[in-house]
């Protein structure tokens, strides 16, 4: 096990090859939202941006969603702002047709969130459009290249970014898998879920790809369990 977690995979998942039936991916967009939030998103969101966004007195602010999946962390967000009297614009990309789809139907009580189906590596926003761009358990999916292509273009669309993703570590990995045999039901979370940790990043790493991605004032925290939030600004 220690030698599989030593380097990233570069293996591609099922979510990222696409040999799924339509009612895998259903299932698991539903199944990956009890995950998320046992898991600690929301709370890694809460420690980093809505944090932020408080200390900075906004009383309005825009979000770009990265990779938004069905849009669970942008319908967080968009409570937590009317919760505090607060306006936000919220953008979901994503570039799967029924994630974007996902966004849009769950977005129906909240005027403030839009869908748009886009390729992260080349988003289709103007230079500091945002004031932040936000991407929660999406980086690993890409090679190291890639990963710094679409930091640098989350950079380049907002002020500050906000980058939610896993710790490649043994374990995790050991107790996802052991957990995942009793309790996921569904064949990409359980599949994609162990890849998904191999395919994780350690504290270094994701330092060297936000310094090649040019970020600045860079910081890399932990978030229980098993999680780094990457903080930087884009100038």
């Amino acid at each position: 096990m220690f030698d599989r977690l030593r380097h990233r995979s570069d293996e591609l998942e099922h979510i990222d090859i696409g040999d799924y039936a339509p009612e895998e991916y259903e299932g698991c967009l539903l199944e990956l939202q009890r995950v998320n939030r046992l898991l600690g998103d929301e709370r890694a969101l809460r420690s980093s941006l809505f944090n932020d966004v408080e200390r900075s007195g906004r009383e309005s602010f825009s979000v770009l969603d990265v990779g938004a999946g069905s849009g669970h962390l942008l319908r967080v967000t968009a409570k937590w702002a009317r919760k505090r009297g607060k306006e936000a614009r919220l953008i979901g990309v994503e570039l799967n047709a029924r994630a974007a789809q996902a966004i849009h139907e769950g977005a129906r009580d909240f005027a403030e969130i839009e869908a748009v189906r886009a390729d992260a590596r080349a988003l289709p926003f103007s230079d500091g459009a945002f004031d932040y761009a936000i991407c929660s358990l999406f980086i690993h999916h890409f090679r190291d290249e890639e990963c710094v292509g679409v930091l640098s273009e989350m950079a380049r669309v907002a002020r500050k970014i906000f980058v939610i993703d896993l710790n490649r570590h043994w374990l995790a990995y050991g107790l996802f898998v052991t957990a995942g045999r009793i309790f996921l039901h569904n064949r990409l979370v359980r599949e994609d879920g162990a890849l998904s940790i191999r395919r994780g990043f350690r504290h270094d790493e994701l330092l060297a790809l936000a310094k090649r991605a040019n970020l600045k004032a860079i910081e890399i925290r932990r978030s229980f369990p098993f999680r780094f939030v990457l903080c930087a600004l884009s100038s």
